[in-house]
Order: C-alpha cells, then sequence, then structure tokens
C-alpha cells in the first residue's frame, strides 16, 4: 500500500493573554492562531482550547489545563508569543520552551516581530 503521508508541518505554539479581558483576549487568540495558520504552520492554541471545558476559575482545573498545555508545547517546534504584555502565565511557557530549547519568537499585537 502506498504511503499517502505528507511532511508534518511545523507546530507552533501560541502563547498570547487569557486573563483580564478574556472576551477580547480570546478574540486576539484566534486572530493570532489564523496568523500563524496564513503563514504555514499549524498552530496549537492551548487557552482557546481548554477553556471550552474547563473552568479557569476553579484551580484545580485551571492547574490541568496549564500541565496540558506545558505537555503539547513540548511537541512543538517554536514558541510564538503574541501581545505588547507578558502574563504571569506566558512567562511560565516561555521559561518552559527556553528550558526545553525550543525557539521563541515575539510579535507585538500588530504582527511585527521583535528582537527578544
Amino acid at each position: 500500500m502506498e504511503n499517502d503521508r505528507k511532511e508534518r508541518m511545523k507546530r507552533v505554539y501560541v502563547c498570547s493573554p487569557f486573563a483580564g479581558d478574556i472576551r477580547g483576549n480570546i478574540a486576539h487568540a484566534k486572530v493570532y492562531s489564523l496568523y500563524a495558520i496564513k503563514q504555514g504552520v499549524c498552530p496549537i492554541t492551548p487557552h482557546l482550547m481548554f477553556t471550552q471545558y474547563l473552568n479557569e476559575k476553579d484551580p484545580v482545573q485551571r492547574e490541568l489545563g496549564l500541565r496540558c498545555g506545558a505537555d503539547l508545547l513540548q511537541v512543538c517546534d517554536e514558541l510564538w508569543v503574541f501581545g505588547d504584555n507578558i502574563s504571569e502565565g506566558m512567562g511560565e511557557e516561555i521559561r518552559l520552551a527556553k528550558k526545553l530549547g525550543i525557539p521563541v519568537r515575539r510579535f507585538r499585537q500588530s504582527f511585527r516581530e521583535v528582537a527578544e
């Protein structure tokens, strides 16, 4: 049987704020994810996915979401940080990526890439 599998797309972990203006931050995360797709990569955006069924206000569920996100980060090729402010949770994701040797790219909300 012929192998129809195509080459794997680069997996990019989308790191952006969630807490605070949740509605606005979700809207931004969707735009960032679409931007990533348009760049030819597969975006992994845990704070869009896990918040569909985990309660961010429940400490146990929040911790589960963070652990699942950290697990997903380990299979990503890069971490893309979006926005002009780094939240505490984003800082943890950045530190983990660096510890794992995963390249980190930083983008302003306008999508302009900036040196770290």
